[in-house]
């Protein structure tokens, strides 16, 4: 948003009020001072006018180890919640950027700025999701070469994208798919007439879960970690 607009939306001033204030140097970004009334104000700009503060929010960016049994979601009448794993302090500002379900553990990554997280999940971004799997039945040979050439989920009829099969074990293998569909990994097995028992989300692009974090601990995310998701803000 304009800092001129910005202004107006949060004071009393109309609009060619808060042109002036911008021009007469009155309204400081980021402790700079500001006189272009079409600077962009992102939500996480500490914006002040004549030293009165107008926003101050700090962005939070945390990788959590997701447990198996915690439902991806802020709130849930039946499930914990991956909610109560974090920070009380945090829990009511943040979202989760690309969800896992019940049964699943693994990387998961929670944060306030909706602008990044959308960089993170959104299908057109391509970034890499690494999961570590295992299976009912053994693996068939043909199933490296049907996902690479995508395979077809119904009801949606959408194709995915190529993925990456790396069979590990009979039972076992390590997928990297570039979207996050709902349930895609299962659905993908589904095809091939297999069914996944356990799922692990290990790296979502260059973020990996850490080695350190315990079951349910979860740390924030490295200034490296951020800005390898890295939005164009305007």
């Amino acid at each position: 948003m304009r800092l001129d607009r910005f202004i107006c939306k949060h004071t009393e001033y109309s609009q060619k009020q808060a042109r002036y204030l911008v021009a007469a140097g009155r309204v400081s970004v980021a402790d700079a001072v500001v006189k272009d009334g079409r600077y962009a104000v992102t939500p996480f700009c500490t914006v002040e006018l004549e030293g009165v503060l107008l926003q101050q929010r700090q962005p939070h960016y945390l990788m959590l180890h997701k447990p198996a049994g915690y439902l991806s979601a802020t709130r849930d009448p039946e499930h914990q919640t991956v909610m109560e794993l974090i920070p009380a302090e945090l829990r009511e500002q943040l979202h989760i950027g690309g969800r896992l379900d019940l049964h699943s553990s693994g990387l998961l990554i929670l944060t306030n700025d909706g602008l990044w997280s959308r960089q993170l999940t959104a299908p057109e971004q391509k970034i890499a999701k690494v999961y570590r799997l295992e299976t009912l039945w053994p693996i068939a040979e043909h199933t490296a070469g049907v996902f690479a050439a995508g395979v077809l989920l119904e009801p949606e009829g959408i194709r995915t994208q190529p993925a990456q099969l790396e069979v590990l074990g009979p039972c076992e293998a390590r997928l990297t798919i570039y979207e996050g569909r709902y349930h895609q990994v299962k659905r993908m097995f589904q095809q091939v007439d297999n069914m996944v028992t356990s799922l692990h989300r290990e790296a979502m692009g260059t973020i990996v879960l850490d080695s350190e974090l315990a079951l349910g601990e979860c740390r924030a995310l490295t200034l490296e970690e951020i800005a390898s998701i890295a939005p164009t803000r305007a």
